[in-house]
């Protein structure tokens, strides 16, 4: 029982944790797909280098998460 608990409560942070990611990927999906689609196989990396060399073009939401996490 106390096993069942533990998976419960991990299957739930997980899913708060991707919950959370969800908004700031929309607010910079169309972003992505505008300046950024050569660049998209080659990973998380060289998309946000994309998105930050592109930063006076990008959508006001897409930039208000890219200042909300640092970068």
């Amino acid at each position: 029982m106390t096993r069942f608990l533990f998976v419960i409560s991990l299957l739930l942070c997980a899913t708060a944790a991707s919950a959370q990611q969800q908004p700031g990927h929309d607010a910079c999906a169309r972003d992505v797909s505008r300046f950024c689609r050569a660049v998209m196989n080659n990973g998380d990396g060289a998309v946000l280098a994309c998105l930050k060399q592109n930063r006076t073009r990008l959508s006001k939401a897409c930039d208000k998460v890219l200042t909300e996490h640092g970068q």
